[in-house]
């Protein structure tokens, strides 16, 4: 089979991002399993490695489909926005900004035309990024737009599990709201939503006959109605409706119990009724290898979890932990990119 090519967008240029990319590829650099390519300015990949102090070559290529040169050499989509005048590390930049938006952009028009298997995105600075005049809030409003998809969910990974070979995803019911936002926003109907797009990306993404669990909200969810009825009134219909249907759901489990069950391979995924709900379980337990995955794009997008470090960019000091992580979870994802594709492109 061939190798699968991997484009990783560093960021923003004067964050982070650049020297764990620059380190990932230098560790998978001479396998013969994935060709990844960092997707950024020649002149920036090459302060990263000498910051780094890596012993490797860099290679600027202009053809996706260039074969990987082999051991310690690390490919460079050139982008060309910055050349040889780089801003200085740590700074909110708009040139920076704009570099960060043109590498997403190339990338994903890549991913779009089939010409790589996936994307795995580095993190930017979104005031960086207003700063270059795009109006884009973040990555994922970025990518919806490149992609022509208006409807997304964010899914957690944790490989470092209790069980060998066992992964558990993570879903989330609501995102960025208010705590009070949060809990108004769910009904029967948005959590039959959530549960069977979890169910359908566990399929998409590997998973032949998933078992999915869906946390609780409240303490020990609910007591039966003692501390909240949201489990009684929302919740429990929920999973019956969709078992109903069948689905293999369990639910709802109490919030301090339902993700160690995850993580000792009860179960392949969780349906997090709230941001910080699954997000605390997951990075409290493995913070280095929680790493995002967009679901809903047409195209393969892994991603860390984390921002860009300006007080020790450039330092060579920047732990890859999660970039190592999220490349690892893409080569894996990679042989369901055909499945991906044609269940999310837009009809």
């Amino acid at each position: 089979m061939t190798a699968p090519v991997l484009a990783m967008t560093v960021g923003d240029p004067v964050g982070i991002g650049p020297e764990i990319t620059a380190t990932v590829l230098a560790e998978f650099s001479g396998r013969d399993d994935q060709h990844g390519v960092a997707v950024a300015d020649l002149a920036v990949m090459k302060r990263a490695v000498d910051v780094l102090g890596l012993d490797v070559e860099l290679r600027a290529i202009t053809d996706w489909s260039t074969p990987a040169a082999g051991q310690r050499v690390i490919d460079v989509f050139d982008i060309g926005v910055l050349g040889d005048s780089l801003p200085e590390w740590g700074v909110v930049d708009a040139r920076a900004g704009q570099a960060a938006v043109t590498a997403i952009e190339v990338a994903t028009k890549a991913a779009m035309n089939q010409e790589i298997a996936g994307i795995v995105t580095g993190p930017i600075n979104k005031e960086a990024v207003w700063k270059s005049g795009s109006k884009h809030l973040g990555h994922t409003e970025m990518l919806g737009e490149l992609t022509g998809v208006t409807k997304q969910d964010t899914m957690f990974v944790v490989e470092n599990t209790k069980v060998p070979d066992h992964k558990l995803q993570i879903f989330f019911a609501t995102r960025h709201m208010s705590l009070r936002k949060a809990i108004d926003a769910l009904s029967i109907d948005t959590q039959v939503d959530s549960i069977e797009r979890a169910h359908r990306a566990l399929q998409l993404y590997g998973v032949a006959s998933p078992r999915l669990a869906v946390a609780a909200l409240n303490p020990h969810g609910g007591e039966n109605g003692a501390f909240g009825d949201e489990e009684i009134e929302i919740l429990r219909p929920a999973v019956e409706r969709v078992v109903d249907s069948g689905l293999e759901v369990t639910g709802p489990i109490p919030a301090d119990s339902v993700f160690h069950q995850g993580l000792s391979g009860r179960f392949d995924g969780i349906l997090s009724q709230y941001h910080d709900q699954g997000h605390i379980a997951s990075k409290t337990f493995d913070f280095d290898g929680t790493i995002s995955v967009t679901v809903g794009l047409p195209i393969l997008r892994t991603s860390v979890d984390h921002g860009t470090a300006f007080d020790i960019a450039g330092q060579g000091i920047a732990d890859a932990g999660t970039m190592r992580s999220a490349y690892t979870a893409a080569i894996g994802y990679a042989p369901f990119v055909d499945g991906i594709r044609a269940e999310y492109l837009p009809k």
